[in-house]
């Protein structure tokens, strides 16, 4: 969001009496999923970091397989595609800042840690890199994998007796290393539909879990479902419904990338651009971004950028970035004695308000926009954007 720009943000959290207003803020857009050679993506994570900076990005998380970018690691050029790749690599960086070995032909590159290669990017108030990792593990075949930002240790995969066991373990590994460490880390719930391996009743069961991919934008996660699988919009309400009616706080929802193919584009690869989120906070800072998104003050999009989003007095007020497009603006949320979640209130237009009232137990908005997605996947036709669950506040 341009600095110029005057924004101000209301969120309530469902444990605050009185809202904080928070109008000295700005909005950071960034992805917490990324994949680069360090695990199974296809490119140096400098290219990558120079991709989205330069497409205005203002934080990312390196988030590879059961690995962190801290060691000697060694990536062999196993194919022609990857020669390319190097050529361009070592063209842009130059030998100085490229380590490589040939041998008769099988060139292997030693890898930039996030150490060495984070200078090259990292801007006070412009540009941060969260270190990260995507803690892949199974039950049974099915892959369970979740997302730990701004990491200090590797979390090895802890297993366990059933898909909720897995994440519960996974979970509590993350929350250990942060209350030992006293560092503001997150882990989030990765693609749900990925090999259909989490259902609503495992995150349901889980406890100290805040946030998962509504949206991913890799090509195998059936972010839709299918006809015998909930879509992720209707699991993050259901979840939402069970989490708030016994007492626990909402699960969040986030868009990312999860890319890892940056040399073909299509609909069967998974590139970058496809989803991210606008964190409100004060600064560019890993600590900043962590209590933000923990309160709530953040959204998922696709493409739909807002101007406004506010609570104020009990009322949304929402209003869409630009002029460009035509958007329905939906409501969507739940009485406290209701067992699903409803369309409340639709506006076809550019801006709209809802009043909240005391027999809702939340309120989210999702806004479609006209505008197709620049490379979509699955079924996408529309452009998007989904906020937090707000609450109405007896003050």
């Amino acid at each position: 969001m341009r600095p110029e720009l005057f924004i101000v943000l209301l969120f309530f959290a469902c444990n605050q009496q009185e809202p904080t207003e928070i109008n000295h803020k700005q909005w950071f857009k960034g992805n917490l999923h990324t994949h680069s050679y360090w695990s199974d993506g296809d490119e140096f994570p400098e290219v990558i970091m120079d991709w989205y900076k330069n497409h205005d990005y203002q934080f990312i998380a390196l988030s590879d397989h059961n690995i962190l970018a801290n060691k000697e690691h060694w990536k062999e050029m196993e194919d022609s595609i990857s020669h390319v790749v190097f050529q361009r690599y070592i063209g842009k960086y130059g030998p100085d800042w490229v380590n490589f070995k040939n041998d008769s032909g099988k060139i292997t590159v030693k890898l930039k840690t996030l150490e060495e290669y984070k200078p090259l990017f990292e801007e006070k108030d412009q540009f941060l890199i969260l270190q990260s990792e995507e803690i892949s593990d199974r039950f049974e075949g099915k892959p369970l994998h979740l997302n730990a930002t701004n990491i200090k240790e590797l979390v090895q995969p802890q297993g366990g007796s059933s898909v909720a066991d897995v994440l519960q373990r996974n979970i509590n590994a993350l929350l250990k290393q942060r209350n030992t460490s006293g560092v503001p880390m997150i882990i989030h719930i990765n693609h749900p539909n990925f090999h259909y391996a989490i259902t609503v009743e495992d995150m349901i069961a889980l406890q100290g879990e805040q946030f998962f991919e509504v949206f991913n934008g890799h090509p195998q996660v059936f972010n839709f479902g299918d006809s015998l699988h909930m879509d992720t919009e209707t699991m993050w309400d259901q979840i939402n419904i069970a989490y708030l009616k016994n007492g626990k706080p909402p699960l969040y929802g986030l868009a990312t990338d999860d890319s890892h193919n940056y040399h073909t584009s299509g609909r069967q690869w998974s590139n970058s651009g496809r989803g991210w989120i606008y964190v409100h906070a004060d600064t560019l800072s890993a600590r900043s971004l962590i209590t933000a998104m923990e309160q709530g003050k953040f959204y998922a999009s696709t493409g739909v950028k807002l101007e406004r989003l506010e609570v104020k007095n009990n009322t949304i007020y929402l209003e869409v970035a630009g002029d460009e497009g035509n958007h329905q603006i939906q409501f969507i949320g739940c009485h406290k004695t209701d067992s699903e979640t409803r369309v409340l209130k639709e506006v076809a237009g550019n801006k709209a308000s809802f009043e909240l009232y005391p027999e809702l137990l939340f309120v989210r908005v999702h806004i479609v926009s006209d505008k197709r997605p620049v490379n979509p996947i699955e079924n996408m036709a529309h452009q998007s954007a989904w906020t937090q669950p707000v609450f109405y506040s007896q003050e």
